[in-house]
């Protein structure tokens, strides 16, 4: 915008203005009396002129100005700019026979002469930075570019990442479900065989989300609570559950698969080991511009699992934990602790963020 024709003229004339101002008060102090209009009319004719000088030199030589070598500056730019010094001053000269005052019967080259004396130096200072201000404007695009193609290849990095933690999680969440379902197949036929078809359920979801990084809170608990009713045959009257999500929720945006890691924790190191009254809370809350998801399960509590080498911070724990910061940076939490000697609360919050489009079912490609 500011090399637009009108604000960089307006510019030159603004300090021209300044000029004849500071004239017209010199004037008074020293009691000369000189028209104020010439003054301004003279002020503001020489800065529109320069003004349009360098319009012109940005719109013909602004992309060599700003890669041209110290080569060519010397040999090109330098004589251009006590040309258009010289030629500026003449151009002027002759559009104010009246100037410098007292100078009646002069000739147009005593004029001339006496003008480049004073003010040739001038032009030359004006031209310059002209020409330093273009050569800048030309550094300061380089770098936006070049911050620009850095963010975008950052952007990039980051949904290459996420890209391979969400192929980490599939084959790992796939593993897991396989392997209670032939535990199954030795006990209850017709159990596994309704696992087998729920697993396929879920794995349709999961292929339907594509690449999908961030996806509503809704089909996130859709995906959590048919993973919870496949695991009901593996632990069917040995635990208890309860889900409670604020329904303002349901539209805000989380990570795909940011739940299941963390309830699949809770079976394999807690609750797979309560013979009865196990209990699975999960729940959602919203604290103020932050969404809270928790996680509290029953089992043999945290340092019983560390005392017999179990890691409980494993792919899936782990995933979650990169996927967050990929996602959010600093700006989030992930916190496991053990609240008494056989519960487990884990808890995630992280920024809130509303679907634009809370009618569709399945999301898009989720963004950064």
């Amino acid at each position: 915008m500011i090399l637009h024709p009108a604000v960089f003229v307006g510019i030159f004339l603004s300090i021209g203005l300044l000029f004849a101002l500071q004239d017209w008060i010199s004037a008074r102090n020293w009691r000369y009396k000189i028209s104020a209009s010439l003054l301004v009319e003279a002020w503001v004719v020489q800065y529109f002129l320069w003004g349009a000088i360098c319009w012109l030199t940005w719109l013909w030589l602004g992309p060599r100005i700003q890669q041209g070598r110290l080569s060519w500056i010397l040999t090109c730019v330098l004589p251009l700019s006590i040309f258009v010094g010289v030629g500026e001053e003449m151009f002027w000269v002759l559009m104010f026979p009246t100037l410098p005052l007292g100078s009646s019967g002069w000739s147009y080259r005593r004029r001339l002469e006496f003008h480049l004396n004073a003010e040739l130096m001038d032009n030359l200072v004006i031209f310059w930075s002209s020409f330093l201000l273009i050569r800048g404007v030309g550094y300061y695009q380089k770098y936006r570019e070049k911050e620009q193609s850095s963010q975008q290849l950052e952007v990039q990095l980051v949904n290459a990442q996420l890209r391979a933690l969400q192929m980490q999680l599939n084959p790992h969440f796939l593993f897991n479900t396989l392997n209670g379902i032939s535990s199954l197949m030795h006990t209850d036929i017709a159990a596994a065989d309704t696992m087998l078809e729920q697993l396929s359920c879920l794995l349709r979801i999961t292929l339907e989300r594509g690449e999908a990084q961030l996806i509503p809170l809704s089909d996130e608990m859709q995906f959590v609570e048919m993973y919870l009713e496949l695991q009901n045959r593996r632990f069917s009257g040995r635990l208890h559950q309860k889900v409670s999500v604020e329904p303002e929720l349901y539209d805000s945006l989380v990570p795909a698969m940011i739940l299941q890691p963390i309830i699949e924790n809770a079976f394999t190191h807690g609750l797979s080991r309560v013979d009865k009254d196990g209990l699975l809370v999960i729940e959602a809350h919203r604290m103020h511009n932050r969404i809270m998801l928790t996680v509290l399960n029953t089992g043999v509590g945290l340092s019983r699992v560390s005392s017999k080498g179990t890691a409980c911070n494993g792919v899936g724990l782990a995933n979650v934990k990169n996927r967050l910061e990929l996602h959010y940076g600093n700006d989030q939490r992930f916190l496991m602790r053990e609240v008494t000697p056989n519960r487990v609360l884990v808890t995630i919050t992280f920024p809130l963020q509303f679907a634009v489009n809370s009618t569709s079912k399945l999301a898009g490609l989720g963004a950064r």
